[in-house]
């Protein structure tokens, strides 16, 4: 499939990712997420990340890239506990063997215990940005906003790789990659 961007390098399109999700992060924070419970007061921390019966994020080849790089820049025992859960994660709910991953639950193998998201300032995926803890359905982010935002991801990789991205779990898209 022909698109009608021209070719960017990987290098460039994750500097524009970074630039989209600091962007969204913003627009989230500033007009969403005052409502919301702060995650420094939950008294279950990580229990939204790691719910495998709600965490079902996926990410694009280009998203996962920048994860994986993240996970690249960590210390070599965070790095060696990554691959270890993500490892476990596929095989405990079966991702690789998923007929359709988007129905496929889990627990997001980038939560450290007692440290949180390991890839919070550097690549968190625009679904768990958007992610609070709300008290009211009427203070949610419109789902549009997400739409749009996983949108211009979506552009960004057809513009890097030339060729429309297979989003794929958290595991899944960056076992290939750590």
């Amino acid at each position: 499939m022909r698109t009608n961007f021209r070719p960017i390098s990987e290098q460039n399109a994750l500097t524009k990712l970074d630039a989209l999700r600091s962007e969204f992060r913003s627009l989230i924070a500033e007009v969403y997420e005052y409502r919301a419970k702060a995650c420094a007061v939950c008294l279950t921390p990580g229990a939204c990340c790691l719910d495998e019966h709600f965490v079902n994020v996926h990410v694009s080849r280009l998203e996962a890239v920048a994860i994986g790089k993240s996970i690249a820049d960590l210390p070599e025992q965070p790095q060696k506990a990554v691959r270890e859960r993500t490892a476990r994660t596929i095989e405990k709910y079966k991702l690789d063997e998923a007929i359709d991953t988007r129905t496929a639950t889990y627990a997001c193998p980038l939560f450290e215990s007692g440290t949180g998201c390991l890839v919070h300032n550097s690549a968190k995926p625009l679904p768990c940005i958007m992610h609070a803890c709300y008290s009211s359905e009427a203070d949610l982010p419109p789902d549009e906003l997400l739409d749009n935002a996983e949108l211009a991801v979506n552009k960004l990789n057809d513009a890097t790789y030339r060729r429309p991205t297979e989003h794929l779990p958290i595991p899944l898209a960056i076992a290939k990659l750590i």
